[in-house]
């Protein structure tokens, strides 16, 4: 934004900013009777039950605009929350967006993240049916709430995962966290020397992961096709051992997962070994893959044995042996909840 004029958000104001920021908005869905432009939208899911929920992003917490560019923030903000909307095996359908904002962004600024929201909004066939901005003193917030539908009877919990289901998840773990990791490095360098460039060069996948992740409504199409509901699901936001954990407390049940299963992308490792950390550890308490870990009964193995895109990590046994991780030496070793706790500061 350095080369560009810099609009000030003062020269609109508030209701300014909204038309500019949603006078081009054009609903996708039937359910979207009403959009932006009134006191509330109007939604009509007819036969479906409505899936809700809401994420919060502030700056200097979940993200560093040293390194995160406007446009893919606000494309991961939209995409981490119907992440979550997948993860109950549903559709989603809408979203709201509220930010606060200081000073210091620009119309231009404001403009680049509603880029990325809309870009996530058209892959998605999600509509923008409202929201609100306000004024920040310390930098920029985004809360975005995502709707959806589901089918009645097939709404996928965490508590549902039976004893000798098996474990499974979609694409491969910790490479967000690694790229996590690229860019933190590349920041530092950059404080002590803002001339170097950044050595991003061969790490694509893992950098793209981090800034710009996708849901998976692919997978629930897959599994569909293959008549196969899970048991219990979630997405992976904040790590496979935390998450795990979220299912297996809520059913009630123990896990034995193995480590050679756990599906690794090479440049995770890579990086990984090139910072003398182990790629496991990222996959296990990184967070922010956005995959999906969900459970099924063991009767679905044949279906879904050829599939690419779908990896058996291990399988449900009782509470009582607790949650175990089964390393390539054979020994057996008790999973930790690990990942991003966003409170943790405050409860030491």
């Amino acid at each position: 934004m350095d080369n560009k004029k810099a609009t000030p958000v003062s020269t609109l104001g508030e209701f300014g900013l909204i038309h500019h920021l949603t006078d081009k908005i054009e609903l996708q869905n039937a359910s979207s009777l009403k959009g932006v432009g009134d006191d509330a939208a109007v939604l009509d899911y007819k036969s479906k039950q409505q899936v809700v929920t809401t994420d919060l992003l502030l700056e200097g917490i979940h993200f560093n605009l040293m390194y995160v560019p406007l446009k893919h923030l606000g494309y991961k903000a939209v995409v981490v929350n119907l992440s979550d909307v997948y993860a109950m095996n549903a559709t989603p359908r809408q979203i709201t967006v509220s930010i606060a904002l200081s000073n210091k962004f620009s119309v231009e600024a404001i403009d680049e993240l509603y880029e990325g929201i809309q870009l996530a909004c058209d892959k998605y066939g999600v509509d923008l049916v409202g929201g609100d901005t306000t004024s920040s003193l310390t930098g920029l917030v985004i809360s975005i709430t995502a709707l959806g539908e589901v089918d009645e009877g097939q709404a996928v919990y965490r508590n549902g995962a039976q004893l000798n289901d098996l474990v499974c998840v979609s694409g491969d773990l910790g490479g967000a966290y690694m790229g996590l990791q690229l860019l933190e490095r590349e920041n530092e360098v950059y404080k002590v020397n803002p001339q170097e460039q950044p050595q991003l060069e061969g790490y694509d996948y893992i950098l793209e992961r981090q800034l710009k992740p996708e849901a998976r409504p692919d997978i629930l199409k897959a599994l569909q096709k293959l008549e196969i509901k899970p048991t219990a699901m979630i997405d992976l936001s904040d790590g496979l051992s935390s998450d795990l954990m979220h299912i297996c407390t809520q059913s009630n049940v123990g896990c034995m997962i193995y480590e050679e299963k756990i599906p690794l992308d090479y440049q995770t490792k890579r990086f990984a070994d090139e910072l003398s950390i182990n790629p496991l550890v990222a996959a296990l308490n990184g967070g922010e893959d956005y995959e999906l870990l969900f459970t099924i009964p063991i009767a679905d193995h044949e279906k879904i044995k050829n599939d690419p895109d779908i990896t058996v990590i291990g399988h449900i046994c009782e509470a009582d042996k607790g949650l175990n991780l089964v390393t390539g030496m054979g020994s057996t070793i008790e999973l930790q909840a690990q990942g991003w706790n966003h409170l943790k500061k405050n409860e030491e």
